[in-house]
């Protein structure tokens, strides 16, 4: 192909029947604050209680592999931009049933996630506002953001831009007074130096395992920002730009953040897990109100992982449909948005929330464990994925490698030989297998169902 038709393929329209109503500064801010989700906030705490100090190294060695993930679906999503991400890719690379079974499956996750984060927000509310019921302030945030995601795209933008700097300018002040009192020119307050690293190890490998896990997770949302680029004014300058800026960011907020809270605080201090790591961090610092603005911080973070889910779940159902692999009804468009999706997803959250209410023991702990090890499950479709079009991209449109993905294809097979030694240890984990096989069960159903509607259009010709 000549380098004249390769030169201007990324800019060929994406999802036409989509609004591109997404500012460049929504979608940097998007990707900023997507690294910052409500896992950091809340699930850090249960991994810095089993890990202790060696939180950093499993969070560095987590932040390393999801890296790799996020550079290998920047070189795709560069490529071929598209809200079906990765879904698309896997369609492209290996065929119609990856694309159906990875698409499906992050749709479910996505929508499981909306309802999860929706009960967090109302606990948090609800500490507040004691007399007022949980479910009703779910179903208040659920009103909201699924009506901000009917409207267009750019109210989606706009509510993630200020959620998005709200949290990065509440941890980027949180990492400035730590590593002041660190260095211990805080006023008030004496450097702790390293007395809280001495046991670097406190539960052994188990523990740092369990640390790994935890982290691994934590990460989850990173892939938003891929999808809402297909709906931005200039895609593949937004994806490069998000992709190119993630080393730094999970650095900074994740590794970073770790690194600031172990030295501030003993590992093993009640606080940590009651009232999370950041809060007890602060606590120590003696700042006064630090609970209840970490509440508000944290509340925001779920808010904003509501309003993110919604979006994405529908992009994907969209993306999902438009190739043949959904019902039709989830395709319609209107004003540039795909209302029935949105609709569906927020659904399927709000029905989630209802079934911790009415089956907490057994549909929903199911439901819970269904979707505990999706996100591997999407990352190892595109590392599949990335293999198979890098080499069809050299071959047929080099111009269209924007980004590419470092050290290929070896540093591709270290994902991929990341990602079955995360399946090995939850394999080794009581709590995580029965969320392994959960998942597995889950994506073989997909797979076979996927794998027979291909066969099945491939006889109808």
């Amino acid at each position: 192909m000549s380098n004249s038709t390769t030169s201007t393929a990324p800019q060929q329209p994406v999802d036409a029947s989509l609004s591109h109503g997404l500012k460049q500064r929504h979608l940097s801010m998007i990707a900023l604050g997507g690294v910052i989700g409500a896992g950091l906030f809340v699930g850090s705490g249960a991994g810095i209680a089993a890990a202790g100090p060696s939180i950093v190294v499993a969070y560095t060695l987590s932040g390393l592999l999801v890296m790799l993930v996020m550079r290998m679906l920047g070189e795709m999503s560069a490529a071929y931009p598209s809200s079906g991400s990765f879904s698309a890719h896997a369609e492209r690379a290996i065929g119609p049933w990856a694309g159906f079974t990875a698409g499906w499956a992050f749709w479910v996750l996505l929508c499981t996630a909306v309802g999860l984060e929706g009960i967090g927000a109302a606990q948090i509310v609800h500490g507040w506002l004691p007399g007022t019921p949980e479910w009703a302030w779910v179903a208040l945030f659920m009103v909201v953001f699924c009506g901000t995601n009917l409207a267009a795209v750019k109210n989606f933008g706009e509510f993630e831009f200020w959620f998005a700097a709200l949290k990065v300018g509440a941890i980027s002040l949180f990492l400035v007074l730590g590593v002041l009192a660190i260095c211990g020119v805080l006023p008030g307050t004496d450097s702790p130096g390293t007395a809280h690293l001495g046991d670097f190890l406190p539960n052994g490998g188990n523990g740092l395992i369990i640390g790994l896990l935890a982290s691994v997770f934590a990460y989850g949302g990173l892939e938003t920002v891929t999808i809402a680029a297909a709906e931005s004014e200039n895609p593949v300058k937004g994806v490069a730009s998000a992709v190119r800026t993630a080393m730094w960011r999970i650095a900074l907020f994740y590794i970073g953040s770790m690194a600031v809270i172990v030295t501030l605080v003993p590992w093993d201090s009640p606080e940590v897990v009651e009232k999370g790591p950041y809060v007890a961090a602060l606590d120590e610092l003696g700042i006064p109100g630090a609970g209840g603005l970490m509440n508000v911080v944290v509340l925001v973070a779920l808010l904003s992982a509501m309003n993110a889910n919604i979006y994405g779940a529908s992009r994907i159902g969209y993306s999902l449909v438009e190739r043949g692999q959904g019902p039709k009804a989830l395709g319609r468009v209107s004003g540039g948005v795909p209302r029935i999706a949105v609709l569906v997803s927020s659904l399927f959250g709000f029905g989630c929330v209802l079934l911790s209410y009415w089956r907490p023991d057994d549909v929903f702990s199911w439901l819970l464990n269904m979707i505990g090890a999706v996100i591997l499950v999407v990352w190892i479709f595109i590392a599949a994925s990335q293999l198979r079009l890098r080499r069809r991209l050299e071959r047929e449109a080099p111009g269209r490698l924007v980004v590419r993905m470092w050290g290929f294809p070896w540093l591709t097979w270290v994902a991929l030989a990341g990602m079955a030694a995360v399946f090995v240890l939850m394999a080794r984990e009581p709590d995580t297998r029965v969320q392994l096989y959960s998942t597995g069960g889950m994506t073989l159903f997909l797979a076979a169902v996927g794998y027979a509607r291909q066969r099945r259009r491939a006889r109808l010709g």
